[in-house]
């Protein structure tokens, strides 16, 4: 940041103020929330910090409605907290950044939405984007919004809530946030197959998701990352089953059956289930190093192990439900290797992830666009932020 100015309004019309004066000041902002994922995207220089740390608190939580309503910078411990009481959860599973960037702080269940912060469930039950009902905003122009709303179905402003989620701050402060939660699960269980290689896991995970067993996470960790994890061994493709505990013990037994073919299976207890999936959610198999560079490529699954082994180089972590390939390199990022494979191998997004101040001030960090869809970013871009004041440069 170039200047030292921090700003952490106490309520949305102080947070409407203060984007003002900085329009009024020809100021640039930079837009946080808790601060944890601040090493992502190119360097932000900009005079004032504007941050929604300080805009706290559960607004509304009815469980029997299964929707929650939270200022932006509510801490996820909070939000996690009010849930669990209420036997609930968000579905989408909100990745932690803070072992894989090594940074300090608290979440917050804005940075959650404007980061689109989701897990191995992705694939199943939806991203944050898709969990989002509606949300309050202070655009460019110091203007407080409100879209959305609490039910799915009233689309009213719906068009301009998805664009926020995953926007990092360049678009809106967001000030608030509504969205759908679900009940927790009462059992789950994990089935590991043991030893197979990358391109076999992929046939094993296909199967798996092409039964009616309702597989809701499927990942493969080759040896050196299963190492690094308590409760595995050797190579490890990992299937979970979630729901009422008489059907997750019947649809394992099937998934068992289903899948014998492809070698030896064992089941994980639901401790060590649990602690796992947290451990592909959060990356944590690469929270080694804070230097090594680590990308997050979105691609078509079938060929993830495909494009890996093209490049030949690095430890790569496939979360298939949550359509990932997590791959740390040593030293030299690879840029437009990693990109040319990805397009090479049906196509997809390589997000630099992880990098040094130097590499990302150098880089294209986010997935260059297309033209089209370049344009039409532009064009939302001018509609939130006329005067790009908010995380100039963020996005390369």
């Amino acid at each position: 940041m170039n200047g030292s100015m921090r700003l952490e309004p106490k309520c949305e019309s102080e947070a409407c103020e203060a984007v003002r004066k900085a329009v009024e000041n020809r100021q640039s902002l930079r837009i946080m929330g808790g601060g944890t994922r601040s090493t992502i995207g190119a360097p932000v220089v900009a005079d004032v910090e504007l941050s929604s740390r300080a805009l706290t608190g559960i607004v509304d939580y009815e469980p029997a409605e299964m929707v929650m309503i939270a200022r932006a910078g509510t801490p996820m411990s909070e939000i996690d907290a009010a849930l669990e009481t209420g036997r609930q959860r968000l579905i989408f599973e909100p990745l932690d950044h803070r072992a894989l960037l090594g940074s300090q702080g608290e979440p917050t269940i804005g940075g959650v939405v404007a980061t689109n912060a989701s897990g191995p469930r992705r694939f199943v039950a939806g991203a944050c984007r898709d969990a989002l009902l509606g949300a309050r905003f202070v655009n460019g122009e110091g203007e407080a919004i409100k879209a959305g709303g609490r039910v799915m179905k009233n689309v009213t402003g719906l068009d301009l809530v998805k664009p926020l989620c995953g926007s990092w701050g360049t678009l809106a402060l967001l000030t608030e946030v509504t969205l759908k939660v679900v009940p927790l699960v009462e059992a789950e269980a994990t089935l590991v197959l043991h030893g197979l290689s990358a391109g076999q896991a992929a046939e094993a995970m296909a199967a798996a998701m092409a039964t009616s067993l309702e597989v809701s996470g499927a990942a493969h960790l080759p040896q050196t990352i299963a190492a690094t994890v308590d409760g595995l061994d050797g190579a490890c493709t990992l299937l979970r089953l979630e729901g009422f505990a008489s059907s997750v013990d019947a649809r394992c037994e099937k998934l068992k059956s289903a899948l014998r073919s492809f070698g030896e299976l064992s089941t994980l207890p639901p401790y060590a289930s649990r602690a796992v999936w947290q451990s592909v959610r959060n990356v944590t198999p690469f929270a080694d190093s804070e230097s090594d560079p680590v990308w997050r490529i979105s691609m078509a699954p079938s060929r993830a192990h495909e494009m890996i082994a093209a490049l030949n180089e690095g430890d790569a972590l496939f979360d298939w439900q949550g359509g990932l390939v997590w791959l740390r390199l040593a030293g030299d990022a690879q840029v437009e290797k990693v990109r040319r494979l990805v397009a090479q191998h049906g196509g997809g997004h390589a997000t630099l992830i992880r990098a040094d101040d130097d590499l990302r001030a150098s880089v294209p960090v986010f997935h260059p666009q297309a033209a089209p869809i370049a344009a039409l970013s532009e064009r939302i871009a001018r509609a939130f932020d006329p005067n790009n004041i908010f995380n100039p440069g963020l996005m390369g």
